[in-house]
């Protein structure tokens, strides 16, 4: 995070707004696409570097505006291939970003707050408490920094072809400055990504699933964790508020809203808790004749924590029963557990916390 200054941060802009800069300094709208290759497309943060710009327009973007970067703190190379960075968000806070590689994508896990107030019980980010939510700026630099310091893949692509917003937060929570982001990540004069290589994934804020729906079509993973209220009460809190019928109803509609669009839901495996083969005829009952693909989580520790993995033969199990009912389901492989990288992982630096348990002091979930 940049210190505090007088210049505009031009990052993280939707288009429209980096339009009405540029007529604000007397300049013509089509500058903003340029900037927006330079920034994304090209990897460039350095107005004196952007060599189609006129020097007189470079030394008016020098003087009254700038592109605010986290600064990288530290990172770590799992034996896997995978990297965690670790950014700084101010006064002590840091937030953690995961780029997983595979031979025919690369993922990037971005994070969208500093820590989290949903407060699953099975998530190190919960555990760690709320302070606040990232601004657009420091969502995409967090994309920004990775596209730049991963080298490409043999045939030129960039390192990373997927984002999904599982990172710490919920980014549904944090709706004001999601929006612009996704617009960023899609537009054809930034990152240019399919849509259905960004997934945001969420707990179940139902209202904004809604207006996810209507503001931009990407792909929606949901956190369900559990197939009945008294179960996802405990290990999603948050479902008190959204019950499981009413978080459903919402995913049937934003796929109804996009043609094709499947609603994946993920499900730790929690041993003796979730994973028995009742669980999984009651999650098939929920999800049958559905939109839906089911991803099976092997639930990853952390300091503190209650709850144990189940075996790899009771998943097997699980996934077998919900592919006997119909389903598409997978099982998640685990990525970077030796740097805490992996699902669930994600602590970062929390302190200052806001709140640090779901109900302790109201916070607008609804706008974020």
């Amino acid at each position: 995070m940049t210190e505090a200054t007088n210049k505009k941060n031009l990052l993280g802009l939707p288009q429209s707004e980096l339009e009405q800069f540029f007529v604000s300094i007397g300049e013509k709208p089509f500058r903003a696409r340029q900037l927006m290759q330079w920034v994304y497309q090209r990897g460039v943060a350095d107005f004196a570097r952007m060599s189609d710009l006129s020097l007189k327009l470079r030394e008016k973007l020098k003087s009254s505006a700038e592109l605010g970067l986290s600064k990288e703190e530290l990172r770590q190379d799992s034996a896997d291939g995978t990297v965690k960075w670790l950014f700084s968000s101010g006064s002590g806070q840091a937030v953690e970003t995961v780029f997983i590689p595979e031979a025919s994508r690369g993922t990037l896990c971005i994070s969208s707050q500093v820590g989290c107030a949903l407060d699953c019980a099975f998530c190190a980010t919960g555990a760690q408490g709320f302070n606040r939510n990232l601004s657009a700026a420091e969502i995409i630099g967090q994309v920004w920094h990775a596209m730049t310091q991963l080298p490409r893949r043999p045939n030129g692509d960039a390192a990373v072809s997927n984002i999904v917003f599982m990172g710490m937060g919920e980014p549904l929570a944090n709706y004001r400055n999601l929006i612009p982001v996704l617009e960023l990540l899609v537009s054809d004069w930034a990152y240019g990504l399919s849509r259905r290589r960004v997934t945001v994934s969420t707990s179940g804020i139902v209202s904004n699933i809604d207006k996810l729906a209507d503001d931009c079509n990407v792909a929606l993973a949901v956190s369900l964790h559990a197939p009945n209220d008294e179960l996802r009460n405990r290990l999603v809190p948050i479902n008190k508020m959204h019950p499981i019928r009413d978080l459903l109803d919402s995913c049937w509609r934003y796929a109804a809203k996009h043609s094709n669009r499947f609603i994946t839901f993920e499900y730790v495996m929690l041993r003796d808790v979730n994973d028995s083969l009742e669980h999984a005829d009651q999650l098939a009952a929920l999800l049958e004749n559905k939109p839906a693909k089911v991803n099976l989580i092997p639930f990853n520790s952390f300091k503190g924590n209650e709850f144990k993995r189940s075996s790899a033969e009771t998943i097997r199990h699980f996934q077998d029963r919900l592919r006997e009912r119909g389903l598409v389901a997978t099982t998640r492989k685990t990525r970077g557990d030796d740097i805490d990288a992996a699902c669930g992982q994600l602590a970062g630096k929390v302190s200052d916390r806001v709140r640090t348990r779901l109900g302790e002091k109201k916070v607008r979930l609804a706008v974020g």
